[in-house]
Order: structure tokens, then C-alpha cells, then sequence
């Protein structure tokens, strides 16, 4: 790869000394669309990850005195929703053994 770039360069500069050379413009075969591939991925993936924070933050900073989600939570409980947060119904539901197969830590 860099035996080609190097090549290049050299042929390059004996024509016009002042011009340059883009890595990405040098034929590397299938390894530069792999290149490219993984570094589109990773800017993909670095993108997703900004606008997820970005909304998270908007989200948790959006209203500090809004609690309608704690009525919306005392609803659910008055209507039977079982907590999980408590340690009983936690205890529950690791030794129920349908809960235990469907997460495949049973047979």
C-alpha cells in the first residue's frame, strides 16, 4: 500500500513538485473501499451516539419541576401493575422458572 502511494508520489512529484497527493484518490484495490466502509461506520456510529446524548440531555433538562411521571407511575400501581423495584417481588422473579427458560439461563 504504501510501496503504490510512495510510487505515486515520486512519479507525481518529478512531473509538478508543488502538487499533492490524496491517499484516498491512490487505487489500493478492495482495501481501500474497506477502509472507507469502516470508517463511514465509525462515523455513523459517532454521529448516533452525539444525537442520543444530545436528546438525553434535552430530556432530563428539559422541565426539573415536571412530575407527571411519578402520577403516571401511581396510576399504574393503583391500577395492579406489579413494582419491581421491591425486594420481594424481585426475590419472585428470580426463582420464577418460565422468567429464568425465556432468558435461556434454564433449560
Amino acid at each position: 500500500m504504501f510501496k503504490k502511494l510512495a510510487q505515486k508520489l515520486s512519479t507525481k512529484k518529478s512531473k509538478h513538485l508543488s502538487t499533492t497527493i490524496n491517499p484516498i484518490d491512490v487505487d489500493f484495490d478492495h482495501r481501500k473501499n474497506v477502509f472507507l466502509d469502516k470508517l463511514t461506520q465509525n462515523a455513523v456510529k459517532l454521529y448516533e451516539r452525539e444525537c442520543d446524548i444530545k436528546n438525553f440531555s434535552k430530556l432530563v433538562l428539559s422541565d426539573p419541576e415536571n412530575k407527571s411521571h411519578e402520577k403516571i407511575m401511581d396510576e399504574l400501581f393503583s391500577n395492579g401493575i406489579v413494582d419491581l423495584t421491591e425486594d420481594e417481588k424481585l426475590a419472585e422473579l428470580s426463582d420464577n422458572k418460565r422468567f429464568l427458560r425465556d432468558l435461556g439461563l434454564t433449560d
